[in-house]
């Protein structure tokens, strides 16, 4: 799995289930195999800080290097003996790599082997009085300039709260689920109890299997800020018209599905739009499990809207971003962002929050929405559009999902912004406009 990660730019979340399918590895191997996968590459930034102290080489082989950091995130971040795994570090390496390494990777995983992972750090990471961004990217595992962003979207100078969602970045979410009609239902039969804040939201707990309420069309995965910042365009106050509503960067279905769902209990009708086929075709598919007859799937560039202005009552911008925001999900994701690629988007993002406000008519509401804090998809995007526009209202969106605490942002407290350690959800960022 890692070198499919390294080699072929695979995505662990997806590709890391077919393996282990194909494999036949079930139970508690496939969970041990999930951690070893998911929490060798979160770790990678730290492991690679410690390889580079307790090895007398320079460049390693990639598959050397990788059966390493499989090696020291066994030694210091689970409860799996020293010895063990040592041993099976260096089988595996004679098994990949042949005869020759395996007394190199003996000798560097035993040095680790010395410390735990605390006193690593403190050995590799930059001094913290001196470099508290070097201190915790090394600590914690993620490239500086995400640190950096993170610090200055909770405006954090002194990092004390930075430090939190680093640590609440690196551990294993909870599956949670989207049950449509509400999840209080489903909860018994499932082990699992609802969500703090979402009615559709289930939190699954150990051994709760979802495939069956998922099998229905009933149920399907989505953290509960997806689910919330749905359920807050829907809780805007309109005046007038509120029958058609825009899903305006709709795939892969999931914040469409809830739309649809909500649409049709106040007689409204769903479009859902997606720029490239497949992901229209994998929208139109959750639509259909999930009985959405109502809702009508269109490929549809946002940039060039085919429809015409001030067509529809309320419009979701779920637009493309960093996806900073939900990097305990996707563990490899943190080491392939780069800061030009946020600078890149902007443009992008810029372009579609106008096109969904040109889309909504006198009166209605726009939801822009990202998987990420980064201030420059957020906050940044906000304000050059709307400074722009005359025909534009920022809302008051903590207020419109006022039993949440903490979401105002420090630097518009007009804007909602959900932290994994203060809300146990992704990083999502919500903001609410009224045209006209």
């Amino acid at each position: 799995m890692l070198r499919a990660v390294a080699d072929r730019d695979a995505y662990a979340n997806l590709l890391l289930p077919a393996l282990l399918r194909e494999r036949g590895i079930t139970g508690r191997d496939a969970a041990l195999a999930t951690e070893l996968t998911y929490g060798t590459l979160r770790g990678m930034g730290t492991y690679d800080a410690i390889l580079g102290v307790c090895s007398d080489r320079g460049e390693l082989d990639p598959p050397v290097r990788d059966i390493l950091r499989l090696g020291v995130h066994q030694l210091l971040a689970t409860r799996i003996g020293s010895h063990a795994a040592v041993a099976t570090s260096v089988d595996l390496a004679k098994d990949a790599c042949g005869p020759r390494p395996s007394g190199f990777v003996n000798a560097v995983l035993r040095r680790i082997s010395t410390r735990d992972l605390d006193a690593w750090t403190e050995i590799v990471a930059p001094d913290r009085a001196a470099d508290e961004l070097g201190y915790l990217s090394v600590k914690y595992s993620y490239p500086r300039w995400i640190v950096a962003a993170f610090r200055d979207a909770l405006s954090d100078p002194g990092y004390a709260e930075t430090e939190q969602v680093l640590a609440a970045g690196n551990e294993r979410p909870d599956v949670v689920l989207a049950v449509l009609g509400g999840s209080s239902a489903s909860a018994g039969q499932l082990n699992a109890e609802p969500t703090r804040w979402s009615p559709f939201g289930l939190r699954l707990s150990a051994g709760g299997d979802p495939a069956p309420l998922i099998a229905t069309g009933r149920a399907a995965a989505q953290d509960e800020a997806s689910q919330l910042v749905a359920l807050a365009l829907c809780r805007a106050r309109l005046a007038g018209m509120d029958s058609r509503w825009l899903d305006m960067c709709a795939g892969p279905g999931g914040k469409a599905r809830l739309l649809a769902d909500l649409a049709a209990g106040q007689d409204a009708r769903l479009v859902a739009a997606e720029y490239r086929p497949h992901r229209a075709k994998r929208v139109q598919e959750t639509l259909s499990r999930a009985g959405a007859t109502s809702a009508v799937v269109v490929v549809a560039d946002g940039l060039r809207a085919p429809w015409r202005s001030q067509a529809f009552d309320r419009v979701l911008a779920d637009v493309p971003c960093s996806g900073l925001g939900s990097l305990r999900r996707r563990p490899e994701a943190r080491w392939r962002k780069a800061p030009t690629d946020i600078s890149g988007l902007a443009v992008l993002q810029r372009g579609l929050l106008n096109s969904a406000i040109d889309s909504a008519r006198m009166g209605g509401v726009v939801a822009y929405v990202t998987c990420s804090p980064h201030l420059a998809e957020t906050h940044d995007i906000v304000t050059a559009v709307t400074s722009a526009r005359p025909d534009v209202t920022i809302l008051d969106a903590p207020s419109v999902l006022s039993e949440i605490p903490g979401l105002a942002s420090p630097h518009d407290p007009r804007l909602a912004q959900f932290w994994p350690h203060r809300h146990g959800t992704d990083a999502m960022f919500l903001a609410l406009l009224r045209r006209g």
